[in-house]
């Protein structure tokens, strides 16, 4: 059974906190149409991410920095048509939110053209001020800080994040100043699970896992990814949960079941 089941009311921002609080698992994964969202609220998904990943998985890009605020706009709303329970949190993409007014203007596109309940950006140091401000105009935000895919050219790729001391001790620095500028959920991507598990036990918001061990408040995986169907070399933190299963909604309830029970992730999905 997962969180509000009884009376099938819509998940709300204050909800993610209340999960945290009860210390049950927060269930997430991306989407990106009407059908797949579907699926995802009858298996009791909690919230699902429109991610700027779909430069990657659906448009066949090398990376996530060619999609534009006009195709998460389109996206979220496809996605928005699917979905009755599930928050919709819609990603800023590279460049969306350089300055404040930039990121307010796309955020309020996203919400209010999308159908999006919160908005999610990468990064922190001047990225909080973007923060406060969405914050301070009534902009839930979804922080995303380790592996930040639209900074892979200054990282030198996909690689693990917080692996050195100093390292760890910035992005626990980061995790606590963007809490502190207003975020109210954090995304930690391919991070030590020691690590993640001192931010979770540090913050007050929710973490969201993806390669980042199993101590954090949620997992989200990619749906092709957790459907076993991305091209190419599977990340280590991925598994394939159509296997054993007869359908795309089973394969959904499955990782749904497998997060909330501690199953998933396991020690050899993480760092």
């Amino acid at each position: 059974m997962y969180s509000k089941t009884a009376t099938g009311a819509p998940v709300t921002v204050p909800d993610l906190r209340a999960f945290k609080h009860r210390a049950e698992k927060i269930v997430s994964m991306t989407c990106y149409d009407a059908s797949m969202a579907a699926r995802a609220d009858e298996a009791g998904v909690d919230f699902v991410l429109v991610g700027d990943s779909l430069g990657m998985v659906v448009q066949g890009q090398s990376s996530t920095l060619p999609v534009t605020v006009d195709e998460i706009v389109y996206h979220t709303r496809c996605v928005a048509r699917g979905l009755r329970r599930p928050l919709i949190v819609a990603d800023l993409p590279f460049m969306s939110f350089r300055d404040p007014a930039t990121a307010l203007t796309n955020a309020g596109r996203l919400m209010a053209e999308g159908g999006a309940a919160m908005v999610k950006l990468e990064g922190a140091d001047w990225v909080c001020e973007v923060i406060d401000t969405l914050k301070r105009h009534e902009v839930p935000v979804c922080a995303h800080l380790g592996l930040t895919p639209q900074s892979v050219h200054r990282l030198g790729g996909y690689k693990v994040q917080g692996r050195a001391d100093a390292d760890a001790q910035r992005l626990l620095a980061d995790a606590r100043a963007v809490q502190d500028a207003g975020a109210d959920l954090l995304v930690l991507e391919c991070v030590p699970a020691a690590l993640a598990a001192e931010i979770t036990h540090e913050l007050h918001i929710p973490t969201i896992g993806i390669g980042a061990g199993p101590h954090c408040d949620g997992q989200v995986l990619v749906i092709y990814d957790l459907l076993g169907i991305t091209p190419g070399r599977r990340p280590r933190f991925v598994k394939d949960f159509l296997a054993g299963t007869d359908s795309v909604g089973g394969a959904i309830a499955a990782y749904a079941r497998a997060v909330r029970s501690g199953e998933f992730p396991g020690q050899e999905h993480g760092y």
